[in-house]
């Protein structure tokens, strides 16, 4: 993070993770209502642990950047073995990755594990929401600015997680509630699309809202005002972004839910049909050859 691409890789990252979620949330809600268990992540037929695969994979790619492929030296740390105050927002941000790598790996040992199945939910969804419990963290006592126009992005990125680390508590207690896991997912969603609006807007200068500019800080890169109206101004902004974002995504999100449910509640009543018929069928074969035997026993007689 604290880059444009740092940003936005993330955000993609959390949107797919958060679509990928919404959608099989909703597909096993569907199939039937009445049987639905959470599931703290998903198989693919080919590929069982893809899910996992791909967090490691990012959460990998994010510590790289931050530690070792950002840094104009290649490494974070300073002549003397210590860490330079302008590296300990790159050291904030690989933590919070190098917890998801955590959370994917120990999530892909539980699944191996011959243990009860409950118990390995729970446990994968504890470690899940102390990822969240430090991304909330981390963001609540960034060392960034907290009282610029980045800080105020920040402060409403840490409502989504708030909701994320709820929901993946309350998720441990009751498998069985769709809503939780609606709104997990849907969370997870915001925090992705919150992400890459904060790339875009902060690093884009025609982007930047009247009266502040960009600056240089010590490499990094931030977004000053020139007035106390001003910042005020872009802060109300930020505030009506973060409102219209929260609209869009409530009506994608229900929109969703319906599309899907609508399908798969067709193929199921279509699997149901067709079940009844194959029974049917099945009745009508077994009579006509109970009366062929009786048929035939009567001619001998």
């Amino acid at each position: 993070m604290g880059s444009f691409i740092g940003h936005v890789f993330p955000g993609l990252a959390f949107v797919f993770l958060g679509l990928w979620h919404l959608f099989n949330h909703i597909k096993l809600h569907s199939l039937p209502p009445n049987s639905y268990t959470s599931s703290a992540w998903f198989p693919t037929a080919k590929v069982r642990y893809i899910e996992l695969y791909m967090i490691i994979l990012c959460s990998s790619i994010s510590v790289s950047m931050e530690l070792f492929i950002g840094p104009s030296k290649h490494q974070p740390l300073d002549t003397d073995g210590t860490i330079p105050s302008n590296h300990l927002r790159n050291f904030e941000h690989s933590s919070i990755s190098m917890f998801f790598l955590v959370y994917a790996t120990f999530a892909i040992f539980l699944d191996k594990l011959k243990a009860n199945v409950s118990v390995k939910f729970g446990l994968t969804q504890l470690i899940a929401a102390l990822a969240f419990a430090q991304e909330l963290f981390l963001f609540h006592l960034h060392s960034t600015d907290h009282h610029g126009l980045e800080g105020q992005y920040h402060l409403l990125l840490q409502f989504i997680v708030i909701v994320s680390l709820a929901t993946t508590l309350f998720g441990i207690g009751m498998p069985k509630s769709f809503l939780v896991s609606f709104v997990r997912s849907v969370s997870i969603l915001f925090q992705g699309v919150w992400f890459i609006v904060m790339g875009y807007m902060l690093w884009t200068p025609k982007l930047i809202p009247k009266g502040c500019l960009i600056h240089n800080e010590d490499g990094h890169i931030v977004v000053r005002c020139g007035s106390q109206d001003a910042l005020n101004r872009a802060k109300s902004l930020v505030n009506i972004e973060f409102s219209w974002l929260l609209i869009g995504i409530t009506i994608f999100s229900i929109s969703f839910y319906i599309g899907l449910v609508e399908m798969y509640s067709k193929k199921v009543v279509y699997s149901s049909f067709a079940k009844e018929l194959e029974d049917l069928r099945s009745d009508a074969e077994s009579q006509s050859d109970t009366e062929k035997t009786f048929t035939a026993l009567y001619m001998e007689r």
